[in-house]
């Protein structure tokens, strides 16, 4: 732990180093600095949702989902007034068989104005393929774990943080804005629970490399308000703004939503979600994907927050992309207003009786 922590205060600039000396400080993030304005309950007046379907949501299906598919989905996901949709991964296809089709999609997709459709790219060779696709911000992530980063990617979490420090200065080179995960940050399943401080360490060190957010993940979903208010407390107190921090949390334990309002009370405006709650964590057995946009947004519109979408347009995407792949629509919300809109189509159709007055009037001609 005192190691890592050593390495994240030296990509942190006004950290003291030994014996006092100031270490370098690297530029500033790229990416725009939000301006948080709030309610008179404390909660944020607006939050951004990102939407990570695309990528997170179904990386982990079994089926193969044709190009056609994905493309079409993030085309609705782009008419329903999101700022950022998660496209894909440019990950090998031995590993993530399921995004092997990364560069197409990409070129197929819909580009709305105003969207950013970032990637995932965990190493140098991703995000080459990025860059020639024309992608303009990308993703890594970083595990809190050292057990899970092991496991998932092979190596200590310092080390990953120095190969992702290659893939930070290398995209920001290119003008390519730069976000952060950091994985398994209140449990693993491998090792259990995770120290606040471990997730803090990372988080801080994604931040100070130039990432310019960073988002803070229940990859399983064990998660409860109060163990995500001591990750972000120890994750602002290393650091990292509020304004620069988001969260990515699963519902593994139906905790997903309450956890959200734990890190909007303290300060966080940006939540991942994916439409339909699509996703999952292949190394958690049991556990459930991500939280689904739509439980996010009945939530946030029961607090009067704005969010900036709009609901026919989010569940005809939901609506769709669950029929694709012919499950059940893991929203609630979602399940609850689709049914709703059902019956309202329904009996606009039914024709409607005539009056007695009509039927009179009939008779007399």
């Amino acid at each position: 732990m005192r190691n890592l922590q050593r390495f994240a205060s030296a990509l942190c600039g006004s950290v003291p180093g030994a014996g006092g000396s100031a270490l370098p400080r690297l530029a500033a993030p790229v990416g725009v600095a939000r301006s948080l304005s709030t309610l008179p309950n404390g909660l944020p007046s607006s939050v951004t949702i990102y939407e990570v379907g695309p990528r997170d949501g179904l990386q982990n299906e079994k089926k193969v989902i044709p190009a056609d598919v994905k493309v079409a989905f993030i085309d609705l996901l782009s008419g329903a007034g999101f700022k950022a949709i998660e496209a894909t991964s440019f990950v090998s296809p031995k590993w993530v068989p399921q995004l092997g089709d990364a560069a197409e999609v990409v070129a197929r997709m819909r580009k709305a104005p105003g969207v950013e459709y970032p990637v995932l790219t965990p190493n140098m060779k991703g995000l080459a393929g990025a860059l020639a696709a024309g992608c303009r911000e990308v993703a890594v992530f970083a595990a809190a774990s050292e057990a899970f980063s092991r496991k998932n990617i092979n190596c200590s979490v310092r080390d990953s943080l120095k190969r992702f420090e290659e893939v930070v200065v290398a995209a920001r080179k290119e003008g390519v804005k730069v976000r952060g995960y950091v994985s398994c940050a209140v449990g693993c399943p491998i090792q259990g629970a995770v120290e606040p401080a471990a997730a803090a360490d990372v988080g801080a060190a994604l931040h100070h490399m130039g990432c310019y957010e960073v988002s803070m993940a229940d990859t399983i979903g064990v998660g409860t308000p109060a163990s995500m208010e001591r990750m972000l407390g120890a994750t602002l107190a290393a650091g990292v703004p509020a304004a620069r921090l988001a969260v990515h949390c699963h519902d593994t334990y139906g905790m997903a939503v309450a956890n959200i309002i734990a890190a909007m009370r303290m300060g966080v405006a940006v939540v991942d979600a994916s439409v339909a709650g699509l996703g999952g964590c292949p190394y958690a057995r049991g556990a459930t994907g991500n939280v689904a946009t739509e439980d996010v947004m009945y939530m946030l519109d029961g607090y009067g927050i704005s969010h900036g979408l709009d609901w026919g347009r989010v569940l005809d995407a939901s609506e769709y992309i669950s029929a694709a792949l012919g499950r059940p629509n893991g929203s609630r919300a979602a399940k609850a207003l689709l049914a709703r809109r059902a019956d309202a189509a329904e009996a606009a159709a039914e024709p409607r009786p005539r009056s007695p007055r009509r039927r009179r009037q009939l008779r007399s001609r």
